[in-house]
């Protein structure tokens, strides 16, 4: 019996050259609310077709992992209450024959063991506040220092430590390419305030960089940093205001550790009357859309060599 299953559609485009794009399930099973995430995966997956990509949606059903659903699978992700699986959830759930939806961690790890290069998400898990003493750092960092595959995020949302992030990043030898900018975008913000070593301009570059770390051996991912459009980024002063209002919050019920980050999201997506919401939408698409650009340019890059 296979680990992993790859549907038809994916398989098929790995094996003509295609360009695919996987996308995790968290996002639609976890951060978004029904009806609206069932809507959200089938437009994600619309915006790739349209380009001419194969979407490889990742997901555990049943125990076991998928890379690329069907029709069904992706209604399952959308209404059914599934458990949020890294990459050590994996071997339990297929022991148990359990559902799961993928962490950015667990798509990238499935993902790349099938052949995927090319990466879409919202944003990264990182090094959260305070982790100094909770230790508490995303299992996303890790996985994308052992695995060779290309993420597009919007950076790393706000309510993290953005610095120890980028740079625990470096220690990890993982590289952070700004798409357009040399400033580290912050999910619903442009710009974090950190910037990078490096940017690019377009996604044949990216290619290119994906190319040259082949050829050198690498098996370190890659993150390209995509900022939110600026039409679209959420108002510096009302995301600074309810941050603020949100931590205020966490400190008055009492909220520490590990629990603080997941009452910070839920009370900003309330005080800001799904404002934040909306924008996490908007810079979902925009990642999904240039993945797929970089997805085109691999496959292109790969046929010519």
């Amino acid at each position: 019996m296979a680990a992993f299953t790859v549907s038809s559609e994916v398989s098929a485009a790995l094996e003509a050259g295609r360009p695919i794009v996987a996308l995790e399930s968290t996002i639609i099973s976890h951060g978004l609310p029904r009806p609206r995430n069932h809507a959200a995966a089938l437009e994600f997956e619309a915006l790739l077709r349209d380009r001419g990509v194969t979407p490889a949606t990742v997901a555990v059903l049943d125990g076991v992992p998928h890379v690329g659903l069907d029709a069904e699978g992706v209604r399952r992700i959308a209404e059914e209450d599934l458990a949020k699986a890294s990459v050590r959830d994996l071997p339990i759930l297929a022991a148990r024959g359990a559902s799961g939806a993928t962490t950015v961690a667990a798509t990238a790890k499935l993902a790349a063991l099938a052949g995927v290069r090319v990466f879409a998400t919202g944003g990264l898990g990182g090094v959260h506040r305070g982790a100094s003493e909770t230790f508490d750092e995303s299992a996303d960092l890790g996985t994308l220092a052992v695995t060779p595959i290309t993420v597009v995020s919007a950076g790393v949302k706000s309510v993290l430590d953005i610095g120890a992030t980028l740079e625990r990043l470096e220690t990890l030898s993982v590289p952070v390419v700004g798409f357009g900018t040399t400033m580290f975008p912050a999910f619903w913000l442009r710009e974090s305030g950190f910037t990078l070593d490096w940017s690019v301009r377009d996604a044949a570059e990216v290619a290119g960089i994906m190319a040259a770390r082949d050829d050198l051996g690498l098996r370190e991912g890659l993150i390209v940093a995509n900022p939110i459009p600026r039409e679209q980024q959420w108002d510096p002063a009302e995301h600074d205001l309810v941050l603020a209002t949100a931590f205020e919050a966490a400190e008055k019920a009492g909220v520490h550790g590990k629990a603080v980050t997941p009452f910070l999201l839920g009370f900003i997506v309330d005080a800001s009357s799904g404002r934040s919401l909306e924008v996490n939408l908007d810079l979902a698409r925009n990642n999904v859309r240039v993945a797929a650009d970089i997805a085109s340019a691999w496959a292109s890059l790969r046929r010519s060599a």
